[in-house]
């Protein structure tokens, strides 16, 4: 059997976790027998960690796979998929581990199980590193449905580092196949919209300072939009700890949806984190893409699962774009083209990824 096993060196490229979670991901989908070898190799505590680890055995569970080498600060792992299965599955990080990465690696294999699925995913929603949970739902979702799948996410309570303690539960149907998306019109941007929370033990004034900070930074750039940047305190029996942070979206004529987002830590100012928000969905403004970079890399698994050519306008291509890519095209049939954007302002950054999709189709259905 080992003959037939695909090998992953997981320490080119971006080098991280997210090589871990597109190659188990499509070895799930399409029945390959993967070695990962050298996982995570240049971080400065090589191998998994806890979060990786949640991440392959939910996926070892969705498809009564076999995995070895599944343990903490582990740098070789095989992995035999089985036959993706629905039903209710459960994973959790026991730690601030990012919730949100659990789902991008469980999705695509959910949306080509037999039957449907709830997804029960514990540890960090607001965690460094990692898309909060409030870009997964006011911003991901939306788009990744493009695809033509649907799901449902419930924030049963956040959690925040250190101690993680949150829980999302997600609801997904199969789908037979994924439509191709075609994002390459801006438009224009009509609203800014976003919250500025605070749990535990900060005040209600700190989410206000972030959301006046956030909107000064932006009317300097932006004079006559629409802007609003609710403060929230979290409920206390919804949120595990004490956190803070902030997300902005910027949403144009044809539904594109770009965001900026930060988050609260002890001794940094409540202005600054609002700032850095703001900042972030000015750049993410400026090259005129229909996606952010926090998007860009989340897309390309589906991009390379759907039927027909999909097409996505960006900014520059982030490192974890390109290692999506790399992997996607190693692991599936699918055809990448990245070309510089000819249409725009020769100063602008802007380029078109281009994919023909493998056209999975769902034999389950």
């Amino acid at each position: 059997m080992d003959g037939d096993r695909v090998e992953i060196d997981g320490g080119i490229m971006e080098g991280g976790g997210q090589i871990l979670r597109v190659s188990t991901a499509l070895s799930c989908l399409l029945g390959l027998p993967l070695r990962v070898r050298r996982i995570r190799a240049g971080r400065s505590q090589p191998g998994l960690r806890p979060q990786h680890l949640s991440g392959l055995e939910i996926i070892r569970d969705l498809c009564d796979g076999k995995l070895n080498g599944g343990e903490i600060g582990s740098t070789e792992i095989t992995f035999t998929p089985g036959k993706i299965k629905g039903g209710t599955h459960i994973a959790d990080t026991k730690t601030a581990g990012s919730v949100c990465l659990l789902m991008q690696v469980a999705m695509p294999c959910v949306l080509f199980a037999a039957s449907p699925s709830e997804l029960h995913l514990k540890g960090g929603t607001n965690a460094e590193m990692a898309p909060q949970i409030d870009y997964t739902v006011m911003v991901f979702k939306p788009i990744v449905e493009k695809f033509n799948f649907t799901f449902n996410c419930d924030i049963k309570r956040r959690g925040y580092y250190p101690q993680g303690g949150g829980e999302v539960v997600v609801q997904m149907s199969p789908v037979k196949e994924l439509s191709p998306i075609n994002l390459t019109e801006r438009g224009t941007m009509t609203k800014i919209y976003g919250r500025a929370f605070v749990a535990g033990a900060l005040p209600i004034k700190l989410a206000k300072d972030m959301s006046a900070a956030a909107v000064r930074c932006i009317r300097r750039e932006i004079r006559d939009l629409y802007i609003n940047i609710q403060p929230v305190r979290e409920p206390d029996d919804q949120a595990v700890g004490t956190g803070s942070g902030i997300i902005i979206v910027a949403e144009t004529s044809t539904g594109c949806l770009l965001a900026g987002s930060s988050l609260g830590k002890r001794g940094k100012n409540a202005d600054k984190v609002g700032i850095e928000a703001a900042e972030m969905l000015l750049q993410n403004l400026k090259h005129g893409g229909t996606v952010d970079d926090s998007l860009q890399d989340q897309l390309i698994i589906f991009m390379a699962l759907a039927k027909g050519v999909s097409r996505v306008k960006c900014g520059p291509i982030t490192l974890h774009t390109q290692t999506a890519i790399h992997f996607a095209e190693q692991l599936t049939k699918a055809k990448f083209t990245v070309t510089k954007s000819e249409e725009e302002d020769p100063g602008n950054d802007t380029y078109i990824i281009e994919c023909q999709g493998m056209g999975m189709i769902n034999s389950n259905l």
